[in-house]
C-alpha cells in the first residue's frame, strides 16, 4: 500500500549545518541529499530553521536557497530562539533548537551530522546535551563532533539518562571516522529493533541517540583524523579563535588540511543519517 505524502511521518533535519557548517555550494547539496534520502525512505523532510523571526519546521526551496547563500546567518541555539524570533532574525537552528522546535510540531525523529558536546577544556558543555536530557526525541547522528572531548561527551550522555544505541556498530563514532573506543549501550541490526527501543525508551523523558558510523568508504582512519585534529586545534589557539567561533573555524581547517576529504564524509553521513531516520520514520507510522 502507498503511503501519501501527507501521512508520511516526518523526520526534522537540523539548519546550522546549512548555515554554518558546510560552505556554498556544499551546503546546498547536503540539504538536498538529506532531504532527498528521507523521501526515497517513505518519510517527509522537514528542514528547521527560523525565517524573518518565524520558526520554520520545513522551508520552501527559495528559503533554503536564502539560508544557503545568506552572507551572515544567525546561529539559533535554544538560548537565543526567542530572542531571533523578536529580532526578526533569519538563521540556521542547532540542534538543540532543532530539536525543540521539532517537538512542539509533534515529530519524534530527527537527523543531523553530530551533536554538541563536552569541549576539550571541559569548562563548556553545548546546548545540545540538556536539551537531549530533557526531551523524547530520536536523534540520528555520527556521534560528537571530533574536535570536543568524546570521553567526556559520552559520559555526560550516560549521566543524564540519554541512552546510544549503535546502529550496525558497538563503538560510539567520532564523526568523519567509525573508532572511537567507545562503546555504546547496546548494538542493533535492523530498524524494526531500533523502534521496539524508541517505544521502550520514550516515557523516560530524555531523547535516545542512535549512532551509525560513516559509510565506509568515505570514512577517516582514526590516527590519520588525529593527525589532523592535533595540527589543527594548535593552529587554532595559536590564531586566538575562541567562543562560537571555534567550531566552524576548525571544521573548515580539517577540510583544508585533508584537500576536502572530510567535507566529503561530512555529505555521505548526513545523507545516510537521513536516509535511516526516514526508515525509522516510516515503520512508527506503521507501528501506529
Amino acid at each position: 500500500m502507498r503511503i501519501s505524502v501527507a501521512e508520511r511521518e516526518r523526520v526534522a533535519l537540523e539548519s546550522a549545518v546549512i548555515t554554518h557548517g558546510l560552505p556554498y555550494p556544499t551546503n546546498l547539496e547536503a540539504a538536498r541529499r538529506m532531504q532527498h534520502a528521507v523521501e526515497a525512505s517513505g518519510a517527509t523532510p522537514s528542514i528547521v530553521a527560523v525565517v524573518q523571526g518565524k520558526p520554520r519546521v520545513g522551508i520552501s526551496e527559495a528559503e533554503l536557497m536564502m539560508l544557503a547563500q545568506a552572507p551572515a546567518p544567525s546561529k539559533i541555539a535554544l538560548h537565543n530562539l526567542g530572542i531571533a524570533c523578536a529580532m526578526q532574525l533569519t538563521g540556521g537552528t542547532t540542534v538543540a533548537a532543532t530539536v525543540y522546535l521539532a517537538r512542539q510540531a509533534g515529530i519524534e525523529v530527527m537527523a543531523t551530522g553530530g551533536i554538541g558536546g563536552v569541549h576539550r577544556d571541559r569548562r563548556e558543555v553545548s546546548g545540545d546535551l540538556p536539551t537531549l536530557a530533557r526531551t523524547p526525541m530520536l536523534v540520528l547522528c555520527s556521534g560528537a563532533k571530533v574536535i570536543l572531548d568524546l570521553p567526556a561527551t559520552r559520559e555526560w550522555l550516560e549521566t543524564y539518562g540519554i541512552p546510544v544505541i549503535g546502529y550496525q556498530t558497538d563503538e560510539l563514532p567520532g564523526f568523519y571516522t567509525p573508532h572511537t573506543g567507545l562503546r555504546v549501550d547496546a548494538t542493533v541490526h535492523d530498524v524494526d529493533a531500533l523502534v521496539e527501543l524508541w517505544q521502550a525508551h520514550r516515557e523516560v523523558g530524555t531523547a535516545m541517540l542512535v549512532v551509525q558510523p560513516p559509510p565506509a568508504e568515505y570514512a577517516i582512519p582514526r590516527a590519520e583524523l588525529d593527525a589532523l585534529l592535533e595540527q589543527a586545534l594548535r593552529e587554532c589557539a595559536e590564531s586566538k579563535v575562541a567562543g562560537s567561533a571555534t567550531t566552524p573555524w576548525l571544521l573548515k581547517r580539517l577540510a583544508e588540511l585533508s584537500n576536502g576529504r572530510t567535507l566529503q564524509v561530512n555529505l555521505a553521513l548526513l545523507e545516510s543519517n537521513a536516509r535511516l531516520a526516514g526508515q525509522i520514520a516510516r515503520s512508527l507510522h506503521a507501528a501506529r
